[in-house]
């Protein structure tokens, strides 16, 4: 991966930490996780390997397991993963025949990352979930409209950023000549 997606991806994700942090003052089990939108950003545009997009993926769990309330942050350590593989694959198959392949990619990849977490969390703290919420079912009321509303939420927010993020990037690649430092072009 380039030094300059490097850096994209950097800074989205670090968009995604402190609207995470932002969300530690909504309380419940489970809150949204905008993290999702904007590793699925920077998955679509700098469009990295399998390794790289599982790398990003490793950082977005390690970021929401660290900024968490959840029932059990480490889960986010593996669906976060999941997630970004999740992304890139869909955004691969998608990408060149549908305007609406980051919103679709987003909206998966959201729930394939929501759903795993649910899943591990279950697995993991099982006592837990009955304890606080009476019956499987009940922990699943809760947390499964989460999960959708979540990717609704996140599918809006990468289409709309999309457009915007790709025409910034294209433009700061014109404006640099091969081997040279990016500096502005003037104009005038």
């Amino acid at each position: 991966m380039k030094s300059r997606d490097i850096a994209i991806v950097g800074i989205l994700l670090a968009i995604g930490a402190i609207i995470r942090y932002m969300s530690l003052l909504i309380p419940g089990p489970i809150v949204s996780n905008l993290v999702i939108a904007f590793y699925c950003l920077a998955i679509i545009l700098v469009a990295p390997t399998f390794r790289e997009a599982l790398g990003i993926g490793v950082v977005a769990g390690v970021v929401c397991a660290l900024l968490s309330h959840s029932i059990f942050p480490p889960a986010n350590l593996v669906s976060e993963p999941i997630g970004a593989v999740v992304c890139l694959g869909v955004y691969l198959v998608l990408r060149d025949r549908f305007f609406l392949a980051p919103a679709v990619t987003t909206l998966l990849a959201t729930f394939a990352s929501g759903f795993s977490f649910i899943l591990i969390a279950i697995l993991a703290v099982a006592p837990t979930v009955l304890g606080k919420f009476g019956t499987l079912e009940a922990f699943l009321a809760v947390t499964v409209p989460i999960v959708l509303i979540t990717a609704a939420v996140n599918a809006v927010v990468a289409q709309a950023l999309e457009m915007p993020a790709s025409r910034a990037l294209m433009r700061g690649t014109r404006q640099a000549a091969p081997g040279r430092d990016a500096r502005p072009v003037d104009e005038s």
